[in-house]
């Protein structure tokens, strides 16, 4: 994945003690100083991330957190994106979950027109179609219009990341 273009400064005035504390942070993390503050300070996005994932997580029927992790995906930006998902969900998460969550995240990554991280291609497809409703009479409209990103997981919905239904 190909870094944006640094063609901007932002300068901060601090102490001595509070340069010398940073500079031994960054140290100890193997980082230069920039790279050390950009890490702490674009967490927010990955935090955020993090929890609308965990919320889903400890749902029997995670359609409102999954709903709620659309909307903060949709608002994202490319860069946004990039760092809110740069790494994989910490939270356990059923196989179900772990392929929307990873279709959804595709889904926007393709939209946005930047590479999916490459945790996605981990999960495992599920075994198993999945399907957004239980009306047999839908199924062969999903079959034929869910999102590729969903379609190769084995789940087939009709809404798919900024759309609601």
């Amino acid at each position: 994945m190909p870094q944006p273009t640094k063609d901007a400064q932002l300068q901060i005035r601090v102490s001595r003690a509070e340069k010398t504390a940073i500079q031994r942070a960054a140290r100890g993390a193997g980082m230069d100083m920039s790279s050390y503050i950009l890490s702490r300070v674009l967490t927010a996005r990955s935090a955020q991330f993090e929890d609308l994932v965990a919320a889903s997580a400890g749902q029997a029927t995670p359609s409102h957190a999954l709903a709620e992790l659309n909307t903060f995906l949709t608002g994202l930006t490319a860069q946004d994106l990039r760092d809110a998902v740069a790494h994989a969900p910490r939270v356990a998460l059923t196989p179900f979950i772990a392929n929307y969550i990873a279709a959804m995240v595709e889904y926007g990554c393709a939209r946005l027109h930047i590479a999916a991280p490459s945790w996605t291609r981990e999960v495992t497809a599920l075994p198993e179609p999945a399907f957004g409703t239980s009306l047999l009479s839908l199924r062969l409209h999903l079959l034929t219009q869910s999102p590729a990103a969903f379609r190769c997981r084995n789940i087939f919905i009709d809404a798919t990341l900024g759309a609601r239904i």
